[in-house]
């Protein structure tokens, strides 16, 4: 089956990649496109990603939000009810608890780096990072009060990996290994912190390296911030008045993603040179959305988990990660 969708240069080319039970509709500023593929998945023979299922459980009760891939096909998944993480091989949607959390703990934000360090948003003032083969805690690191803050989603650029306050006007700089000084970036320029809602929450470098994109949720808008002195500014909004409920990010080259969670929506975007303005290029859309909040890519695919943040959040209540083309 093949799938057409508008590009931009800088977009990944489309494949045909929807294989396993699913229904994807992708909803582009030129129109809609929908394409439908039936059939299983033999484990066996999964050897390509074309042929890789488009969707995976996790536990019942598991309450994901943050998603990480890396260089092999394995997704890790951090649980918001107790910290936990998940891996999932992707090639057959199987998985595990890689790290089992405890009773206070919080996963929410992943990244995996190269050196096989998870690094893991823990909210309450908390960051952590894992060692990715085997689930260990290598480090906790104190970003801020537990109470009035929330660190939200982190992201991986030059030495640091930088951690989003959704309840402070700050970003925290971690240093990329096993030790060193946290880094307390406070935002300024145009950022306006607006109090009792969620602020900053998914960041990603820009595409030159050298500074950071951060989602504002409310009201929905894109921040360019310089990592030396903290000034954040607006990035300017073509084709869409805003991106509310705004959460994870993900950009390939210019071609910026942005996952806007309760509307089950993932808007793209193309940045200009400087980074300062996004300009819409399509919309993606997919009847499995539940409120998914971040995404990781794998090959030409996305990958998102879904929160179900407007389903009762039970011990029983299921939960699903699913992929979509890009």
């Amino acid at each position: 089956m093949t799938h057409s969708i508008r590009t931009t240069r800088e977009h990944p080319s489309r494949r045909t990649l929807l294989g396993g039970a699913a229904l994807a509709a992708f909803t582009v500023a030129t129109g809609t496109a929908t394409a439908t593929a039936t059939g299983t998945v033999n484990a066996a023979a999964a050897t390509s990603p074309a042929t890789w299922p488009t969707q995976f459980p996790l536990p019942d009760g598991f309450l994901p939000e943050g998603i990480a891939i890396g260089r092999k096909p394995y997704a890790y998944m951090g649980s918001r009810a107790n910290g936990a993480i998940y891996r999932t091989d992707l090639r057959t949607g199987e998985g595990g608890i890689l790290f089992a959390g405890a009773t206070g703990l919080v996963a929410v934000g992943l990244k995996l780096d190269s050196d096989g360090l998870l690094y893991v948003a823990g909210n309450t003032g908390v960051a952590r990072t894992h060692d990715s083969r085997t689930g260990n805690v290598v480090a906790t690191h104190q970003l801020s009060e537990a109470t009035g803050h929330f660190i939200n989603d982190v992201a991986l650029l030059g030495d640091r990996a930088w951690f989003t306050d959704s309840r402070a006007a700050a970003l925290y700089g971690v240093p990329r290994g096993r030790s060193g000084a946290v880094r307390t970036l406070p935002l300024t320029g145009d950022w306006v912190q607006l109090p009792d809602v969620n602020n900053a929450n998914g960041i990603v470098g820009t595409p030159d390296g050298r500074a950071l994109i951060v989602v504002k949720s409310n009201p929905g808008e894109l921040y360019k911030v310089n990592t030396r002195t903290g000034h954040a500014t607006r990035i300017t909004l073509a084709g869409a008045t805003n991106v509310v409920n705004g959460d994870g990010l993900y950009r390939i080259g210019r071609t910026l993603y942005v996952v806007q969670n309760r509307l089950n929506l993932i808007s793209v975007f193309h940045l200009d040179s400087t980074s300062t303005t996004a300009t819409l290029t399509g919309t993606i859309t997919d009847p499995r959305f539940d409120v998914p909040t971040t995404a990781a890519r794998f090959a030409n695919r996305l990958y998102l988990v879904n929160a179900r943040f407007t389903s009762p959040q039970t011990p029983e209540t299921t939960f699903t990660g699913v992929a979509v083309p890009i």
